[in-house]
């Protein structure tokens, strides 16, 4: 079974059992429950389901187990023979979730 779920305005293909990278949820801490309710599309053994937009009754539960850094990403500005150059880095915030269950309505 797997699910098409709407996480922060992003849309992640879950699974059972599996880990994930997000990015970073405000209000979980590590260890805590988290459920999205926002499923978009369940197929089950060749039965599938599909939202218009979201399936009403169906839940994603999860489990925060973390949060890390990404890489760092360097932003550079530059014009040419005018003596400007700006440089900027920059390194986004994620969170793992494990899938612990898909719930269908």
């Amino acid at each position: 079974m797997f699910a098409v779920v709407e996480i922060n305005g992003f849309q992640y293909n879950v699974k059972e059992n599996e880990v994930i990278q997000i990015n970073k949820l405000t209000d979980a801490e590590k260890g805590n429950k988290v459920e999205f309710d926002k499923v978009l599309f369940i197929k089950d053994e060749g039965e599938v389901l599909v939202g218009k937009p979201f399936i009403e009754g169906a839940k994603v539960i999860c489990e925060h187990t973390g949060d890390f850094k990404g890489k760092k990403i360097i932003v550079m500005k530059f014009k040419r023979r005018k003596d400007y150059k700006r440089i900027k880095g920059h390194r986004q915030d994620y969170a793992l979730i494990k899938i612990e269950k898909i719930i269908r309505p």
